[in-house]
């Protein structure tokens, strides 16, 4: 378990004997499956029948081929791991509709006793999919792993887990959002509660206001029906972004359950108070339309700036803002936590302390503070003071330590259905694109027309590059 909150109980059944993929010769394989099983391999923490499933014609000799090119695009091939790989390795090539391709599952799975099911597909597919691990037999003491998105509105969201549950318990799904995988993620929870100084001024009486911004330099990459399908607010502020905004708001949470992390979240998205559309700016780099796979008049946004009010002791008053786009000038996920101004602004003109988290691409953590200027003034000026800059070398990556949790039965990481559901009631009144995508130039920092949210807390707060 990554966080190391609650007791150590798993679930009532033991480590997953067996690894099943979905979708095994998707994009999702390509880039970040096969990387993460080597890596599991190579540390030692996976030595079980591995098998892919899908659709393509495949042999399993193809598989192996497509799984080496993987790692060598994706990281690099460790011989010893891969030999060891391509040894676990087994594919049933089949419809997804067909009770055959599950009949075969069944018998590749061997003397397995508790599979894991990894639905690396389209969520339109998982209907189907489940239905068919029931009736087969795979699902017979086994677990199931779930790709984002988890629906597209809160009414899809708990349509999808009525789904679900006709074959699997709620302790045997693992809602993936690798989000919550990620070291820089975790080091919020660690930082804010393991640190003495922090706690007495996390609160309304001291916090001005909390900015995230997750700011990617790139377009959609060849995704644009994907995209035009989702849109910003559905990519990454329904889940990414509101989960950090979670662990940002969250009260301590106790250390006696597994749940603790979990519960605290579901009770900071339900006192977020549903958006409006006067605190949402939604934008659209100019080029968009010209993609592959997006309409010419499309309204969707890939660029969403928005302005949270959390209903909470701790909170009231303070708002948090999200930013979340492409094509802007970096890409650069990062929280600056602004505090309040001291009563003596002669000593400290311009910006007031604040708090940098950067979270993406490296670890940082900075203090914004002021110092005497030189001279014969008694008067201060701003400086960073960088607490630590951490590069993630040979770290654990974020689905390497999510599919692991899941083999062993443990969720701390992993979305719960209920936090799902009120995470979506936050956006859910704003997700009709009723109000207009404005245009913005690649490269820029979005819509001009977003800066009104933050006039009252002197605008955005750029991200800082590397020092």
């Amino acid at each position: 378990m990554a966080l190391d909150v609650g007791d150590k109980k798993m679930s009532k059944r033991p480590e997953s004997d067996a690894f099943v993929f979905f979708g095994a010769t998707g994009d999702l394989a390509y880039k970040k499956i096969f990387p993460t099983l080597q890596s599991m391999i190579r540390r030692g923490k996976l030595d079980v029948p591995i098998i892919g499933v899908a659709k393509a014609g495949f042999t399993l000799a193809q598989l192996k081929a497509r799984a080496r090119a993987s790692l060598e695009e994706h990281g690099g091939v460790d011989e010893a791991a891969y030999a060891k790989l391509e040894k676990l390795l087994r594919y049933v090539d089949g419809d997804y509709n067909e009770r055959a391709t599950f009949e075969e599952l069944r018998r590749q799975l061997g003397g397995a006793a508790h599979p894991i099911h990894y639905l690396a597909i389209p969520p339109s597919l998982f209907p189907v999919v489940i239905g068919h691990l029931g009736g087969s037999g795979c699902a017979k003491d086994a677990r199931v792993i779930v790709e984002k998105p988890f629906g597209r509105d809160r009414a899809s969201a708990k349509s999808l887990n009525e789904t679900i549950h006709t074959v699997f318990d709620e302790s045997d799904v693992f809602r993936i959002d690798h989000y919550l995988g990620k070291e820089t993620v975790q080091n919020l929870v660690v930082f804010r509660f393991a640190n003495t100084f922090l706690e007495p001024i996390w609160n309304r009486s001291y916090v001005e206001s909390v900015q995230i911004t997750m700011a990617e330099s790139f377009g959609v990459q060849g995704r644009g029906h994907f995209y035009e399908e989702t849109g910003a607010i559905r990519d990454v502020v329904q889940n990414h972004l509101l989960q950090v905004v979670g662990l940002l708001a969250m009260e301590p949470p106790a250390t006696t359950y597994r749940e603790a992390i979990r519960d605290e979240l579901v009770k900071v998205f339900r006192q977020i108070r549903p958006l409006q559309s006067k605190n949402v700016v939604r934008g659209q780099f100019d080029g968009y339309k010209e993609e592959d796979g997006v309409s010419v008049t499309s309204n969707v946004e890939t660029y969403a700036a928005m302005r949270l009010e959390i209903d909470s002791w701790r909170w009231d008053g303070v708002p948090f803002f999200i930013r979340a786009g492409k094509c802007l000038p970096v890409t650069r996920t990062e929280v600056v936590v602004a505090l309040k101004r001291p009563p003596l602004m002669k000593l400290a003109p311009g910006k007031g302390n604040y708090l940098r988290l950067g979270l993406n691409p490296h670890l940082n953590i900075a203090l914004g503070a002021q110092i005497k200027r030189p001279g014969e003034a008694m008067v201060g000026e701003a400086t960073e003071l960088s607490l630590l800059h951490h590069d993630e070398a040979d770290e654990m990556s974020a689905y390497e330590r999510l599919l692991g949790d899941a083999m062993q039965g443990d969720p701390a990481l992993f979305a719960r259905q209920d936090a799902v559901e009120a995470a979506w009631a936050v956006v859910d009144p704003i997700l009709d694109e009723s109000t207009p995508a404005h245009s913005y130039e690649r490269g820029s920092w979005g819509p001009v027309e977003a800066d009104r949210l933050v006039e009252d807390v002197g605008g955005f707060a750029e991200p800082k590059e590397r020092q």
